[in-house]
């Protein structure tokens, strides 16, 4: 009968046998994880980085070429803007947007900035709570600006589109009670009967998307080139 001291001796014998072999092949096995961890790299980066990409992209060429390159709209050949980015409009013959609180860098100090509306580069909204007492002022100041320049009366009611900035600051959309009450305006400017500038509103109003989500809106920038287009000899002579 074998001693115990024997015993353990022929264990370390089998167990160090047993290692041995893979201490050996320890760097064959790192070769071989570090070459399936590139394969699989590989793989992935042409899969999503490569076919995923050219697949989307394709499908948004061939089904929704307009919105996949930005909604833009074109005039006689050159890009005048997109009909998803508002633009700012100051002139009596023109349907104005809403107010945009967006700024830029201000050139003559570092650091500072400016206000300038519709500035699709910077989106954003003026970031004060309805108690602010700027934002207060500014809409009292916008409400009175608003009457005048549409010939309202002291008190008559004012769209609130009209008189705040959206979360963007570039929304491209006015409600139809704001075009309403600038279509006067609007027609007199241009010597225009009202109920022809009315049937260029109605074209471009948009409808509650589904026929369920958001309210009737009309695209300010639309409309103001189909207003155009009825008159270019009064739009060259501006």
């Amino acid at each position: 009968m074998k001693s115990s001291s024997q015993t353990l001796c022929a264990a370390a014998s089998a167990a160090s046998a047993a290692v041995s072999p893979q201490a050996d092949t320890a760097p064959a096995s790192w070769g071989r994880l570090l070459g399936s961890s590139l394969r699989a790299a590989v793989v992935v980066m042409l899969v999503s980085g490569i076919a995923y990409p050219l697949l989307t992209t394709g499908v948004a060429q061939a089904l929704f070429a307009q919105a996949a390159n930005g909604s833009l709209i074109e005039r006689h050949g050159r890009i005048v803007g997109s009909a998803l980015i508002g633009q700012q409009f100051t002139g009596a013959r023109y349907f104005h947007g809403r107010p945009s609180a967006t700024t830029a860098a201000d050139p003559e100090k570092e650091g500072a900035s400016i206000a300038a509306p519709y500035n699709a580069g910077l989106s954003g909204a003026s970031n004060q709570g309805v108690t602010h007492q700027d934002l207060a002022q500014a809409v009292a100041r916008r409400v009175a600006q608003y009457r005048q320049e549409n010939g309202l009366a002291a008190d008559a009611e004012v769209p609130v589109d009209a008189v705040t900035a959206s979360a963007s600051g570039l929304d491209p959309h006015i409600s139809v009670a704001n075009a309403l009450l600038q279509l006067p305006r609007v027609a007199q400017a241009r010597h225009l009967h009202q109920a022809k500038v009315q049937e260029l509103l109605d074209q471009a109003t948009q409808q509650r998307t589904l026929g369920l989500l958001g309210e009737p809106r009309v695209n300010v920038l639309q409309l103001n080139l189909a207003l155009d287009a009825l008159q270019p000899a009064a739009q060259a002579k501006e």
